[in-house]
């Protein structure tokens, strides 16, 4: 597990100014008590690392003090700005969950960018929130978790299942999957189950997987209009949220040129903090389907986790 070492914990009063290094910080649910941008918003608390504040000493001719970019906390041992909102920090019973990399620059109403007319903060600092509090001082260290996104790949398929033919559809959307969080830098474990055209075996892995709290969920096969058809008609009673219009772009995107493609009744959602997205059983359609999903999955998972990513 990654160490990241505190070198100084800092507080201001007021927004737009520098932070006064302290003796400890007291985090609350809101923040850090005291300090100018505590709130019950995403940006609680700031830090930046001195692998930051090094390029910006050689670039300023001059020592930068901790709290001169107004973060809360100085560390040192991890280039933070390779973190991802949803990792977290944690320092005994305390845990900081990031919530946002960099921010817009202040410009000239910030201290540090009228001296120097530059600013290493909307790059590399980064943001949390408090999800649980305590008493942070300079020595300790923060353990780095990155987030592991979890994820169930389902096919449903009669014969596949039956040993009669490959399951490629599925195969296909492990594939797809595992190159985007790959070129994202992102953790990620994919479960895959292959299963017969059975409602009852689909219901039983949904609920299963609401309970652990599965990031993703990704069916393929069922969603047409045949008599063993149902995915859409078991997946639609256990969602909390629909996202109709993602599914509705992509049947008008390729049912322009393929009319067939305007009978999938594919479907998406939010079932507890689980996205779902029911694909056709083809590899083509997963092909097309995967493009627009993945264009907005992460905004999604912020989303529902109650972050901004505009």
């Amino acid at each position: 597990m990654q160490q990241v070492k505190i070198i100084s914990v800092n507080i201001s009063t007021e927004k737009g100014t520098i932070k006064k290094p302290a003796e400890q910080i007291e985090l609350s649910h809101l923040g850090v008590n005291c300090d100018a941008h505590s709130g019950n918003w995403n940006r609680q608390i700031s830090l930046l690392g001195t692998e930051s504040t090094g390029k910006f000493e050689a670039e300023a001719n001059r020592k930068v003090m901790p709290g001169e970019f107004a973060e809360n906390i100085t560390t040192s041992g991890m280039n933070l700005w390779t973190a991802h909102p949803l990792d977290r920090f944690t320092s005994g019973e305390i845990e900081l969950e990031v919530t946002q990399i960099g921010k817009e620059c202040h410009g000239n109403s910030c201290a540090i960018f009228k001296e120097v007319g530059n600013c290493v903060m909307p790059k590399e600092g980064i943001f949390c929130r408090v999800l649980s509090p305590g008493i942070l001082k300079a020595g300790m260290e923060l353990e780095f978790h990155p987030k592991m996104y979890r994820i169930l790949v389902i096919t449903l398929s009669d014969r596949a299942s039956a040993g009669e033919y490959e399951d490629r559809s599925g195969a296909r959307i492990q594939e797809l999957l595992s190159d985007f969080f790959v070129s994202q830098h992102i953790n990620y474990f994919i479960h895959y189950s292959l299963i017969p055209d059975d409602q009852y075996k689909l219901e039983e892995l949904l609920i299963k997987a609401k309970e652990e709290l599965v990031d993703l969920i990704i069916t393929t096969g069922g969603t047409g209009i045949g008599p063993r058809d149902f995915t859409p008609d078991v997946v639609i009673p256990m969602l909390d949220k629909e996202i109709p219009g993602i599914m509705e772009s992509i049947r008008m995107k390729y049912g322009a040129e393929k009319p067939a493609a305007l009978l999938s009744r594919s479907v998406a959602g939010v079932m507890g903090k689980s996205l779902i997205f029911t694909l056709p059983g083809s590899v083509r359609a997963v092909n097309e389907y995967m493009a627009e999903i993945i264009k907005s999955l992460m905004h999604m998972i912020f989303m529902l986790h109650g972050l901004d990513s505009h």
